[in-house]
């Protein structure tokens, strides 16, 4: 429970919890600041989770403002043995990347898990982002593969931290929900999928094969699904290792589709071949 006396700027407690907006101090420590009510709440029905082996969410910060219109938050982070403190707007504005700061964050458990972990079961569909860097990009799609009920999201090579604010605030929670990890080793990472019976469809506007009707034999099975960088796509090693160059058609005069609505509509076309 707080205790009525808000944290400032200054409060060790708030102070290392700002650090964590750089990459090296949570490669330190292991955690990751969420911010924004929605993604905080999941953040909490996450560490509410029985089958948690350890402490998933550490701090929640919120302005008295957040606490007054959203007070299950204070609530459910007691439940959850969630240390809760109210800050001053310029401490909650200090805990956040964003010209407007919405005056609640917590400091998590970072959420990434190793590939195996990620690709454990059966998988039947699997998001894959190679070299992948902006992490607005990174966080749409795997908010995008949540809700195409993907088993798995998959970040390697040079790619975006996953746990980057922006990349945390654009999935909108999905990083609590599907699993997601992050392999520098391209090669491995599709020796891995493969090893799984999971064919490798490459996203490429120059693909042999069509995204329409007549693939949906090849959508029904279990695929990992490539997408490339936003400038240059996937790199030709990469696109080479797939079974399958896969084009979205482009019936209107537009140049290609950038990375998220192309991973959107990827996906969906194999969920929808999947849950046929």
């Amino acid at each position: 429970m707080t205790d009525g006396h808000l944290l400032t700027e200054r409060t060790p407690r708030v102070a290392a919890a700002r650090k964590l907006l750089r990459r090296a101090a949570r490669l330190e420590t292991g955690r990751f600041l969420v911010e924004g009510v929605r993604p905080v709440r999941d953040a909490l029905a996450w560490a509410e989770d029985p089958a948690r082996e350890s402490p998933r969410v550490h701090d929640l910060f919120l302005t008295s403002a957040v606490a007054e219109r959203h007070p299950e938050l204070e609530r459910r982070a007691d439940a959850a043995g969630v240390r809760v403190a109210r800050v001053t707007e310029k401490a909650a504005a200090g805990l956040s990347d964003t010209v407007t700061p919405q005056g609640i964050a917590a400091v998590c458990t970072t959420v990434a898990v190793d590939l195996d972990t990620a690709l454990a079961g059966e998988p039947r569909l699997v998001t894959v982002l190679v070299g992948v860097a902006d992490p607005g990009n990174a966080g749409t799609v795997v908010r995008t593969s949540d809700a195409a009920g993907a088993d798995a999201v998959v970040l390697a090579g040079d790619a975006v931290d996953p746990h980057n604010g922006k990349c945390v605030r654009a999935s909108m929670g999905s990083l609590f929900h599907v699993p997601v990890a992050a392999h520098r080793d391209v090669d491995a990472v599709l020796d891995a999928l493969r090893a799984r019976g999971l064919a490798l469809l490459a996203a490429d506007g120059h693909g042999e094969t069509v995204l329409d009707a007549g693939a949906d034999d090849l959508l029904a099975r279990p695929t990992a699904w490539l997408f490339g960088c936003e400038a240059h796509g996937l790199d030709e090693h990469t696109a080479g290792r797939a079974d399958h160059r896969v084009r979205v058609p482009i019936h209107g005069r537009a140049e290609s589709l950038n990375l998220a609505t192309a991973a959107a509509v990827c996906l969906y076309a194999s969920a929808r071949a999947q849950h046929a």
